[in-house]
């Protein structure tokens, strides 16, 4: 988990240019929430986040210029505390002359852009949740397949890594190998990547580590993918039960985000890689609407209804 991000960070990777204060750079952001001071310039600080961005638009210098010139300074000074990373003006506004010298006096940096405040607001909370977001890692491959973001999870030496070359040899996208970091972007979608050190590297037994990168090319590579679809892989015994139909609906729970399930035996002579594909095809196929399992079931039902007509029938004609 990252539990913070520092100005400097966000500055090089959202539109954003410093105005004042670059020596205070890496002051450290803890949340992806973004203040807009409102009631702050109406005096009331009891509930005020300092520990937030503050964004400051049209909406609230506007209505800070209405203010006398002692109420804009102390209101000003009090919104720079020790916890607040920093401020950001929008839509190339000027720096508020009381905000400057407090946030000076602060060590507060300013921030400056020409986005309008919702725009910049979406791009800061997009980068700042990402950032911030509680990681989780899991053992296991995911491969993107045709836009199908697939976690493949089963025992160590089940075949895990093997199957995924073959995948990204059918051209398919590597994401991470052995592990993966995983996280909740919201409450529907969950996000992996693979650790910064093992970035388009696998391992494969007896081989050694592999740069996928370098022997298939940049398109057989990507930073990270939502994880839309589990593949559990399981060594195959007599005994052991499967889903021969589809219709068990299995999920897992991953960080509070419910992700559809399905366990594939391990058996000598399977061809992995071309099963994953095909179930991924075919949670690509559901999600569109078609169930397989619903066509076979209307299929079964109508043979049954003819041959009990046609039985009947012959029960009639005797």
């Amino acid at each position: 988990m990252v539990e913070s991000v520092t100005v400097e960070q966000m500055v090089k990777n959202v539109r954003l240019r410093v105005l004042q204060g670059e020596q205070y750079l890496q002051r450290t952001i803890v949340t992806a929430d973004i203040s807009r001071p409102a009631l702050e310039f109406a005096g009331y600080f009891t509930k005020y986040p300092a520990e937030r961005i503050q964004l400051l638009g049209i909406t609230e210098t506007s209505f800070a210029k209405d203010l006398s010139p002692a109420h804009r300074k102390e209101y000003m000074t009090k919104m720079c505390t020790p916890r607040t990373p920093c401020f950001v003006i929008s839509t190339d506004l000027p720096i508020p002359v009381e905000l400057k010298k407090a946030a000076a006096e602060a060590d507060i940096p300013i921030l400056g852009t020409h986005q309008t405040s919702s725009r910049a607001i979406s791009n800061m909370t997009n980068y700042l949740t990402r950032r911030l977001a509680d990681r989780q890692s899991i053992h296991g491959e995911l491969v993107d397949i045709n836009g199908i973001g697939v976690l493949i999870t089963g025992d160590s030496g089940v075949g895990k890594s093997e199957t995924a070359l073959e995948l990204v040899r059918r051209g398919h996208r590597l994401v991470a190998d052995d592990r993966v970091e995983v996280y909740a972007l919201d409450e529907q979608t969950l996000v992996g990547q693979a650790p910064a050190i093992l970035n388009h590297l696998m391992e494969i037994r007896g081989i050694g580590i592999i740069d996928v990168m370098t022997l298939y090319g940049t398109a057989a590579v990507m930073p990270s993918d939502s994880i839309d679809f589990i593949v559990h892989l399981e060594t195959w015994t007599p005994d052991a039960q499967f889903d021969r139909l589809g219709d068990r609906g299995d999920h897992r729970d991953i960080q509070g985000v419910v992700v559809p399930q399905v366990s594939i035996p391990v058996k000598t002579g399977r061809n992995l890689a071309i099963i994953i594909e095909s179930a991924a095809m075919n949670f690509r196929a559901e999600t569109m609407g078609y169930d397989a399992t619903e066509t076979f079931d209307r299929n079964l039902n109508s043979l049954i209804k003819r041959n009990s007509e046609r039985d009947t029938k012959k029960k009639h004609e005797q």
